[in-house]
């Protein structure tokens, strides 16, 4: 097994880390550096900005400082209040409509930028700017070109197509109307459990500061004045350390000393400010357990003063209003700590008026104010949006969507970011004149191998024909097999009449995005156990398995390797499923693998903090590691297939997730009537064979983190379960089931809560709790405890059953050890 190494030879990650040791958090020890912009300031912008800035009222300052989402701001809004800026976030469109028309994001831009440049009783008249998370591509939008999400372009590791992809989304984003994007994310992911991970280049620090430059580049263009026509105002994001949270929790604490948040955590901003990143996104996690939207020393000191960024920092969603002593309407601290533009997606009229009053009251002083809306100003000045026009009248309007140059460069990165893990007997390439089976769940689903932050935030509830122009990476066997005489045989389950020459299978993750994604373990049998089936059934008839892993972070896969003649790992290509053929069949063209692992692989399923250059390194491949068609492969079918080192699965210390936001593993949400009384749901959403119970997302605290569960009449349920036993019999004591959640309509029969076989009746908490007011509840384990459950071999955490008809929501499910004080607890008797 050759180790490829090429991305080892200009890291220094060890000796950065090493040095980082040595250091606490003395200040002055840590050197951050002062960066030189390549976007330079103009005399006559700055002479500009005083002029618009003396004649404007606190209200318009104020207005300027807030960015509202478009399903809560109208043009009218924009006008009365002053808005400097909107927002679509994920899943968010034009008239709440999915399938909204380039015209339709045109109309409403140019609503937008009209109310906002109207001068009418004396207003300054400032352009709006509309910001979307265009994170790889310009997802939100149907028919645009899908990029290969971060971790993936990493693994290709392609400056010059990395630029190209920027300058892509630039013009796909401009088509629409939109002058600013959320991006580049230049977090480096630490530990693979987090959810955000593939929104990262890499683990190496050395890794992403090569690549964020290049797409900062590709984005805003490298005129050293100002953005021209073809450009949009780019993001560095998430400012800073939003990869390194403890335990890889999303919206964490990163505990790092300042040195490491220097050496590990801030290095893509080196090069992202370098290249001109105009904005800069404040992050959701904490530091040493403040959070960062209130940190004046990171977001002033560091950020502004030291490393010199003079352009403005933007919010995330409603991320002041996480500050200690904060509101989503009111938050002064995050103002002061350098946040110049809050995101209020919904509250931002409250919060317009706090802020005011905050100023008035010398809470915030109006030179802090001045010097938000200078920076703010400034960006909106360099970008030309003082004399662009109206949007459906720009140079790109409605011209750049998913065309075929664009799609092109797109397929290239798919190529290039493909990782060959192992390649027995060298099977591949393939012969394209054969009979090829192509099989598993994500083989003919672009919206699967797309992932999350496309069309919808979690990337959930899309289908084929969301995807115009796309193609599968059945599509791309297909395209390259019947040119050459050959035939492609589509399977999901792997069976099959006529047996074919080898099988291609295409399994992996479902899509998720921040919050929703994270992992209690790295183990992607707990989940997806039915993959390794069809592996293993092919493998006994003797038929050779391509695997090809749909990803978007290194998981425990041993048993799917072993069970596989060639593993590659495609992460998560995006629309350009062409892309995967490309390089799997020997064709006139012969590409060959290029891509390198960005993160170390791991050995067993709680290996998720393995990173290049810690003392103890031992991952089972390493980082910077893949094969070519020209090395030999001695991998063989015999690594070790124990997951986790005791032997099975660790009972958590004190708290094991069930849902929050989305199922975590090892657990599988399902719905059961008497057609079936055990359907997957997927994304935990759908509905039971025969229509009896039916789950869609809604929102509680954030977008879609939260499920309502619908019973229609008749024996139907709605449960969790694993398809391997827990020990919690440690919990049995003081343990309970705690989670939110809202009744919103009674039961007409008997309704029950179940673990495993023992139920608990749930009619009088039904019967007697407010109607859809969301609380939270602990339910005793003693309760079930009396009825039978074993918790020695526990696997079904929660269970909702009724002969009749009633709709609930629920949402942050957790088993934990000790029940909370302030928490309600479920009568059970």
């Amino acid at each position: 097994m050759k180790q490829v190494s090429k991305f080892t030879k200009s890291i220094g990650i060890v000796s950065l880390i090493a040095i980082s040791s040595c250091y606490g958090v003395n200040l002055n020890k840590v050197l951050w550096p002062k960066i030189e912009s390549h976007i330079k300031k103009n005399p006559k912008v700055e002479n500009q900005i005083q002029s618009i800035l003396k004649n404007m009222t606190l209200e318009e300052k104020v207005g300027q400082m807030v960015q509202a989402e478009i399903k809560h701001a109208t043009p009218e809004d924009v006008k009365k209040y002053h808005l400097g800026s909107v927002l679509n976030g994920g899943g968010s469109f034009p008239n709440n409509n999915k399938y909204a028309s380039i015209k339709d994001w045109l109309k409403l831009a140019d609503s937008y930028y009209t109310a906002s440049v109207d001068k009418a009783n004396g207003r300054a008249g400032i352009p709006i700017i509309w910001g979307t998370d265009a994170v790889h591509g310009h997802n939100n939008v149907m028919g645009a070109t899908i990029f290969p999400h971060n971790i993936g372009l990493g693994a290709m590791d392609n400056p010059k197509v990395l630029e190209q992809i920027g300058q892509i989304t630039a013009l796909e984003v401009l088509s629409t109307g939109i002058d600013w994007v959320f991006a580049p994310t230049v977090a480096v992911a630490r530990n693979d459990r987090w959810g955000r991970a593939y929104e990262a280049y890499a683990e190496n620090p050395m890794l992403v500061k090569k690549l964020a430059g290049p797409m900062v580049y590709g984005l805003q263009g490298r005129d050293a004045k100002a953005l021209g026509q073809d450009n949009v105002i780019s993001t560095a994001k998430h400012f800073i350390g939003d990869g390194g949270t403890f335990n890889g929790i999303d919206q964490g604490d990163n505990r790092s000393t300042e040195q490491e948040l220097l050496d590990i955590h801030g290095q893509g901003y080196i090069t992202a400010l370098e290249a001109g990143a105009q904005t800069v996104m404040a992050t959701f996690n904490s530091w040493k357990g403040k959070k960062i939207h209130g940190s004046r020393y990171l977001l002033t000191e560091v950020l502004k003063n030291k490393m010199g960024f003079d352009g403005f920092v933007i919010g995330d969603w409603n991320g002041h209003g996480q500050v200690k002593g904060c509101s989503n309407d009111s938050c002064a601290q995050a103002i002061n700590a350098g946040v110049d533009m809050l995101m209020a997606p919904q509250d931002w009229k409250a919060l317009i008026k706090n802020t005011i009053n905050d100023v008035k009251a010398g809470k915030i002083t109006q030179a802090r104010i001045d010097d938000a809306v200078t920076r703010i100003l400034r960006v909106k000045l360099r970008a030309n949006l003082f004399t662009k026009g109206i949007p459906s009248k720009r140079k790109h309007a409605n011209s750049n969507i998913g065309i075929t140059k664009s799609r092109e460069i797109a397929r290239q990165a798919v190529r290039e970011s493909l990782v060959l893990l192992k390649n027995k007997k060298q099977i591949l390439p393939l012969n394209p004149k054969s009979t090829i089976l192509v099989a598993g769940s994500v083989a003919h689903d672009i919206g699967r191998q797309s992932g999350g932050w496309t069309l919808t935030w979690q990337g959930t509830g899309n289908q084929n024909s969301d995807f115009p122009g796309g193609t599968s990476i059945y599509d791309g066997v297909k395209k390259v097999t019947t040119a050459a005489g050959g035939k492609a045989i589509l399977s999901k389950n792997g069976t099959f009449n006529k047996r074919p020459d080898a099988a291609i299978v295409v399994f992996g993750e479902r899509p998720y995005a921040e919050g929703q994604g994270d992992l209690n373990d790295l183990n992607y049998g707990l989940t997806f156990a039915q993959d390794l089936a069809i592996l293993k059934k092919l493998k006994k008839e003797g038929i050779p398995v391509i695997s090809v892993f749909i990803t978007g972070r290194p998981l425990w896969v041993n048993p799917e390797i072993n069970a596989s003649d060639a593993f590659v790992v495609a992460w998560l290509p995006g629309t350009e499923g062409v892309g995967v053929s490309d390089v799997l069949f020997k064709t006139k063209k012969a590409y060959d693998f290029k891509g390198k692992l960005p993160f170390s692989w791991p050995n067993h399923a709680m290996q998720s903090e393995l990173n290049l250059g810690q003392q103890s390194y031992k991952p089972l491949f390493k980082y910077g590691y893949g094969l070519t068609y020209k090395d030999s492969d001695n991998l063989g079918d015999n690594l070790s297939e124990q997951a986790y080192p005791g032997g099975s699965a660790p009972a958590p210390a004190e708290k094991l997730t069930v849902f929050k936001g989305r199922t975590y593993s090892p657990f599988v949400s399902y719905v059961g009537d008497y057609k079936n009384w055990k359907k997957p749901l997927n994304a935990d959403m759908g509905a039971s064979v025969a229509g009896l119970v039916t789950v869609i997302s809604v929102d509680k605290d954030i977008q879609e983190d939260a499920r309502q569960i619908t019973f229609k009449g008749g024996d139907s349920n709605f449960y969790f379960q694993a398809d391997t036993n827990i020990d919690l019999s440690s919990y049995t004591k003081n343990g309970v089931i705690k989670l939110d959640i809202r009744i919103d309509k009674r039961p007409n029969n008997e309704a029950n809560i179940l673990m495993g076989l023992a139920k608990v009746n749930f009619n009088n908490y039904l019967n007697v709790e407010a109607m859809k007011k969301w609380e939270t509840i602990a339910i005793p384990l003693k309760c079930f405890v009396d009825k039978g459950a074993d918790f020695k071999n526990f696997n079904m955490p929660l269970s909702f059953a009724t002969f009749g008809s009633m709709q609930l929501s629920i949402a942050n499910v957790d088993v934990l050890k000790n029940r909370p004080k302030t928490v309600k607890e479920f009568n059970c008797k």
